[in-house]
């Protein structure tokens, strides 16, 4: 059974991808967050602009146009389904693997201060390197993991305090 992704594209576009759909896509990296990607005999060059991983929000610009993209996974659409929300005042404490792969550089230490935003960390997923950022104002208490450890989804990856 293939995972399936919705994608918001400037808040007025809606596509529906499959897990399938996107491991097909042939993705080489020339440059951190600059991307060429193959899809059937189309070319296009994607840059990552800015990145909200926690949020799955992202601004790319693909062949020179700029595009505010949420993702969605399975998940989120049987929230919104539901009718339910997330709640968002809980803290977050523990930062997590969203899905396996392999760090690629960590960008804290221990006792080091992070604004919400900040590039915490480089997790490499699916061809993609994607920066986890701080999901809030605070203090970096430990460190579970280091350049170059594979990791499997919903490992805690860095606590916060």
């Amino acid at each position: 059974m293939s995972k399936s992704f919705k994608t918001s594209v400037n808040k007025t576009h809606d596509f529906d991808f499959t897990e399938a759909q996107i491991k097909a896509l042939d993705v080489v990296e020339k440059s951190k967050n600059n991307y060429h990607v193959l899809e059937g005999n189309e070319s296009y060059q994607a840059t990552i602009l800015q990145a909200n991983f926690n949020k799955k929000t992202y601004t790319i610009q693909i062949n020179g146009n700029s595009y505010e993209v949420n993702i969605s996974d399975e998940l989120d659409m049987l929230i919104d389904e539901l009718g339910l929300e997330v709640a968002t005042e809980k803290k977050e404490n523990d930062i997590k693997a969203p899905m396996p792969g392999l760090i690629v550089s960590v960008d804290v230490e221990v006792g080091q201060e992070v604004k919400e935003g900040d590039g915490i960390l480089v997790l490499e997923a699916m061809k993609m390197e994607n920066t986890l950022q701080a999901p809030r104002d605070g203090m970096v208490k430990s460190v579970a993991v280091q350049t170059g450890d594979k990791v499997e989804k919903n490992t805690v990856l860095i606590e916060m305090e």
